[in-house]
């Protein structure tokens, strides 16, 4: 009896050990939740900026004159391939956030025409697709802090170069977590290259904020190649934010039902203890009155 209550004692300290361990990682998961999304509302004004910037030069030079930056010859068009960008997690803990996005991925994929090209960003994601037998680039880290997405996005566009020398690359595709109010997320498809007619005529729907026409001051290509690369920046700098934000949600509600199965958990040791305890306390109760009213038998 006592060797069991022991073991009950064990479990119910170590059930706590745990609700510890799950409420920390739930308060980092809060904390690291709140600075990405601050991070990507402070980007929002940049990227709107950029947006504008573009807009200037396509109201200035015109729309068919952006066009010739972009074109392929017919030999390259008829071999070109897609790149796919998937960014993932590092670690576990963090529900269907790694098979949600493949799910999406995998459904979008298959519709495009060409070979892939696919590159993943953090290892669980990558053991995902190895898993289902696709053909991977080169992996990329997951950054750990805001200040480490820089060098993530730098080596991601360093990649696409290359290809677009060597391997004919046209179309860049970023699948990643965006997201939404309430600590929730969903997964998402951003189109980044090629940067095309239906790229400009997106950037032109928006409208001009003042009366007055944009005009440009500086060397047109200067300005062009300069806006390009802020934008390509900007959108994967975003789009690994918004990831590392989605993932936290997704550990923090995976934490919220950990600590809801250990309380349950604790709650059903607690009864299981205190059943076996009373128990013990009433067999010897039991036994005290027994042996009392044989001592008075044998005293008469």
């Amino acid at each position: 009896m006592s060797e069991s209550s022991s073991g009950l004692q064990h479990k119910i300290n170590s059930a706590g050990d745990l609700k510890a361990v799950v409420r920390t990682m739930k308060a980092m998961a809060a904390a690291n939740i709140n600075q990405y999304e601050n991070a990507v509302h402070a980007l929002d004004d940049y990227y709107h900026t950029v947006q504008l910037g573009l807009m200037a030069y396509f109201l200035n030079v015109g729309s068919q004159v952006a066009s010739a930056h972009f074109k392929h010859s017919s030999t390259a068009a008829k071999k070109h391939k897609a790149g796919i960008i998937v960014i993932g997690s590092d670690q576990g803990l963090v529900g269907q956030f790694n098979d949600t996005l493949v799910s999406f991925m995998v459904t979008n994929i298959n519709n495009m025409a060409g070979d892939k090209l696919i590159w993943t960003v953090g290892e669980r994601i990558q053991a995902h697709l190895e898993d289902l037998k696709y053909p991977l680039q080169r992996p990329f880290t997951l950054p750990n802090s805001i200040d480490s997405v820089t060098t993530l996005v730098t080596d991601i566009l360093q990649e696409i170069h290359l290809h677009q020398q060597t391997s004919q690359l046209q179309e860049v595709y970023l699948f990643f977590n965006r997201t939404l109010e309430n600590a929730q997320y969903e997964p998402t498809c951003h189109r980044i290259l090629p940067l095309d007619n239906l790229w400009q005529q997106t950037i032109l729907a928006e409208t001009w904020p003042t009366s007055c026409r944009p005009q440009l001051l500086a060397n047109t290509e200067i300005t062009f190649s300069a806006l390009i690369g802020e934008y390509l920046f900007t959108t994967l700098y975003r789009a690994s934010i918004e990831s590392l934000a989605s993932e936290n949600a997704s550990r923090l509600i995976a934490m919220q039902r950990a600590e809801k199965n250990i309380e349950e958990i604790q709650s059903l040791l607690f009864r299981q203890y205190h059943r076996q305890r009373q128990g013990a306390i009433d067999e010897e109760l039991s036994d005290l009155v027994g042996g009392f009213e044989a001592l008075i038998n044998a005293t008469e």
